[in-house]
């Protein structure tokens, strides 16, 4: 075995191991006890607000205010969509092109690999040859367990390239994502915690631009824009691509008013000294970078979006995979919410993420929530949905997000008059058919909430296949 490769059953175990939960998000309270008693409690607390929401929206159509509450909320709600689409987005800084290597931060690479045999070489030879002078960042990848040949093709790798470093985690070491890079993050030398999964795509370019982002003291992390890497294979993949757009767009200008910025797992870099106020990655999630998205701004960071250039990932490829992945990101997502209420309704986010959080949680949980009991109601009345104001500014936000960012991210420098339109015209089309293909998160934010009102705490991971391709293996033994 290389000498930069460990297994968890010998030296890697004399390690001390790194607690996820130790940040004092709470003045009075212990962020460990805190936390830990807020677990169990997630089903009821699930429960309390959907019930919360069935009723609401029940009584909208019962009393004869509930059309005027209604079009304040969409009047406010109207309000802040239309700073956000009207924000200046915040200059880039210059990317760094010193020619003295000690003038560059250090920076660690990491990756958490499970069963993936198929992308990991490519990954490993792209972040190996990155335009950053090699004394200044390393690159670790760790082997969850895996139990195809990736294991063996990190092995060979690590002989290869001296700054791979690979760590074999036990089939029974817990945590998952969140647990492989807690056990790796202390131990590695960067100032700066740079994210990958498998199948990312990184620009050479990348750390050059990214990393003068953080001269800023507030800037506790940066994602990079994510695009689909095979976004041409089929209609989901680029309906995925057109939502990618929407969403690096949507996190700019939110950003640009002193919204939040959230990090997206694939092409996140995080200061150290935020990862350790924070106390690391929280191993009771299933979304790692959502959950550490909010406990870096209620720790009172910031986080950045660089646009330009973006890692490339696999989208998914058949609507059984994307049920599933959606169906995690919907649980990660609302039980951070379940988790953190108490801080967040203490305002320590400051005002204006507050009211941020507010508007998009509003839009993103409560209103699929909604739509289930106002759908029933409006048909026993025989009325319209009362909650059709709110949806037809939802749908009219997401288009005019969409197109713009579709066109924000196609090169157009270089193109003609005709060429331009002929481009704003597919982005057009592409927006019509992202918008519909948005409404795929209705029922799965509406299953996710019931589902997790009424069945035990659960943190099921249904693993994304990534395919590759056949240019990167590496000719290494079958197992036997």
């Amino acid at each position: 075995m290389p000498e930069n490769s460990w297994r968890e059953s010998d030296s890697y175990n004399e390690l001390e191991p790194i607690s996820s939960l130790t940040a004092d998000l709470s003045d009075s309270v212990d962020a460990n006890s805190f936390y830990y008693r807020g677990l169990p409690g997630r089903r009821r607390k699930a429960a309390v607000a959907l019930t919360i929401v069935w009723s609401g929206t029940i009584a909208l159509h019962l009393f004869s205010w509930g059309y005027w509450a209604v079009f304040c909320l969409t009047t406010l709600m109207g309000i802040h969509f239309l700073r956000v689409l009207l924000a200046r987005q915040i200059p880039v800084p210059e990317p760094l092109s010193s020619d003295d290597p000690d003038q560059y931060p250090y920076v660690s690479l990491l990756v958490a690999a499970k069963n993936e045999e198929s992308v990991i070489a490519s990954l490993v030879k792209d972040l190996s040859q990155l335009d950053y002078p090699p004394s200044r960042y390393d690159l670790w990848i760790i082997d969850d367990s895996s139990t195809d040949r990736t294991p063996l093709l990190l092995d060979q790798l690590a002989s290869e390239y001296g700054q791979l470093n690979v760590v074999h985690r036990l089939p029974n070491a817990g945590g998952g994502k969140s647990g492989a890079l807690n056990q790796v993050w202390s131990i590695a030398r960067g100032d700066i915690i740079a994210v990958f999964d498998a199948d990312a795509q990184v620009p050479k370019d990348l750390l050059r631009r990214v990393l003068p982002m953080f001269e800023q003291p507030h800037v506790g992390a940066v994602q990079v824009r994510k695009s689909i890497a095979n976004a041409p294979t089929n209609a989901l993949t680029r309906c995925q691509a057109a939502e990618m757009a929407f969403d690096s767009y949507m996190q700019s200008k939110r950003i640009a008013i002193g919204g939040l910025g959230e990090l997206r797992g694939n092409g996140q870099f995080v200061r150290r000294a935020a990862l350790e106020s924070c106390g690391g990655w929280n191993e009771e999630t299933i979304t790692d970078d959502l959950d550490l998205t909010f406990r870096l701004h209620l720790d009172s960071w910031d986080i950045n979006l660089l646009e330009f250039p973006a890692v490339g990932e696999e989208g998914v490829t058949r609507a059984v995979g994307l049920w599933h992945q959606r169906n995690r990101w919907a649980e990660g997502g609302y039980q951070r919410y379940l988790d953190y209420w108490r801080l967040i309704m203490r305002n320590r986010m400051g005002a204006t993420k507050t009211v941020d959080l507010f508007v998009f949680w509003f839009i993103q949980y409560i209103m699929p929530t909604a739509a289930v009991p106002d759908c029933l109601m409006a048909i026993a009345r025989n009325y319209p949905p009362m909650l059709s104001p709110l949806t037809s500014l939802s749908v009219m936000l997401s288009m005019i997000g969409m197109f713009l960012g579709l066109k924000r991210i196609q090169p157009r420098a270089a193109l003609r008059k005709k060429r331009i339109m002929a481009s704003d015209m597919t982005a057009l089309v592409q927006t019509l058919r992202g918008t519909f293909y948005m409404f795929h998160w209705l029922p799965v934010i509406a299953s996710t909430t019931l589902r997790i009102s009424v069945r035990p705490k659960r943190l099921k991971w249904v693993k994304t296949i990534h395919h590759g391709s056949e240019e990167v293996w590496v000719d290494v033994p079958e197992q036997s």
